[in-house]
């Protein structure tokens, strides 16, 4: 006789559903975990659509022990460099208005190898050889074709390019303007120094403006650096006929105020452009590490304003070297760079040679 009809004893499903959630659970878990590891190697491309880069885990290396020094902790012998300053083998272009730029380099750069080329923009005599609304129209001295072979020269990048602008020496602007930029003499008249030059007058905005419009033009223009000469005021002739104006009656001081304000304006207004700002002393100004009463120039005022000094010297290493020894004891980031009339012993550092 069959047994009563009914149900058995009934388990139902639910242990298995548990099971499945608990595996799905973990997958998901894991899936988060692994998009929040890669997150920092997602990157996107120009349309914006991103990809996995997982080339930056070449970039640890696990030490011996398996962990990664990223940042160079572990490492105790760890030395950081700074990079090496680039040195320049600079040849002075002739001065003049440049019509083939090419044929001024090779002539130039005969006696080389050089790496870099100085073009005289404003010559002591006030003369520019490039266009400048700001200058005297008496002034400009180019020729045809000077603005289309500087524009060349510049884009061409076959070497460094130095403009060379001579400052407050200057005969035709100094006239030219006697009230607004010339130095002038006790009597009201323009002041002529002992060689028959004049000068514009560094405590006057305008004469200082003309300057900085005219350097800020060839650094915009492409030049990789301003070399300025003559900053400074007269030291020859009979200067206790200077009418110093504002610059407190030729008292030193004042007078290195006034040309540390100059350095300071146009080292301001150079900033924008990616340019170096050098400039031309005396050598014995360097070799005495003291300041020029007459003049207004101090090495341990200047020198830290600029990126490179450049003085005239004979090339002798004893001299060489003391030079960079006293222009590096007032400023550690300011580059000497000798002016000789030939390289010979010369193999290696920044110099310039001239005619």
């Amino acid at each position: 006789m069959a047994g009563p009809r009914g149900y058995s004893t009934y388990h139902g499903k639910g242990f298995k559903w548990k099971i499945v959630l608990a595996v799905l659970l973990l997958v998901v878990i894991i899936g988060a975990l692994a998009v929040i590891r890669l997150q920092k190697y997602v990157v996107y491309d120009d349309s914006g659509h991103p990809r996995l880069d997982l080339s930056q885990f070449s970039e640890q290396k696990p030490d011996e022990s398996g962990s990664a020094k990223a940042d160079g902790s572990g490492d105790a012998n760890l030395t950081i460099q700074e990079p090496e300053r680039q040195s320049i083998q600079a040849v002075q272009l002739p001065v003049g208005p440049l019509t083939d730029w090419k044929a001024a380099w090779t002539a130039a750069s005969a006696g080389g190898p050089y790496n870099a080329a100085v073009y005289t923009v404003k010559d002591p005599n006030g003369s520019l050889y490039v266009d400048n609304e700001s200058a005297p129209a008496e002034a400009v001295k180019t020729a045809e074709g000077t603005g289309t072979a500087v524009d060349a020269m510049l884009k061409d990048g076959t070497f460094y390019t130095i403009a060379k602008i001579a400052c407050f020496r200057d005969s035709i602007a100094s006239s030219g303007d006697l009230e607004g930029m010339g130095l002038k003499n006790t009597g009201g008249y323009v002041f002529y120094d002992g060689n028959n030059d004049r000068w514009l007058d560094p405590g006057k905005p305008a004469a200082r403006q003309y300057l900085i419009d005219l350097a800020t033009g060839c650094a915009a223009a492409g030049f990789d650096e301003i070399l300025l000469t003559d900053v400074g005021y007269p030291t020859v002739g009979k200067l206790n006929k200077i009418d110093y104006g504002v610059a407190a009656a030729g008292q030193p001081d004042s007078l290195k105020e006034e040309l540390d304000s100059f350095l300071t304006e146009m080292k301001t207004a150079l900033a924008e452009y990616n340019v170096k700002l050098s400039i031309l002393l005396p050598t014995d100004l360097i070799a005495s590490n003291n300041a020029n009463g007459a003049s207004g120039q101090s090495l341990a005022d200047i020198a830290p304003l600029v990126d490179r000094v450049y003085a005239d010297t004979a090339g002798d290493q004893g001299g060489l070297d003391l030079l960079n020894a006293n222009l590096a004891a007032v400023s550690k980031n300011t580059e000497f760079v000798p002016v000789l009339t030939g390289a010979d012993g010369l193999s290696s550092g920044s110099y310039l040679i001239t005619p």
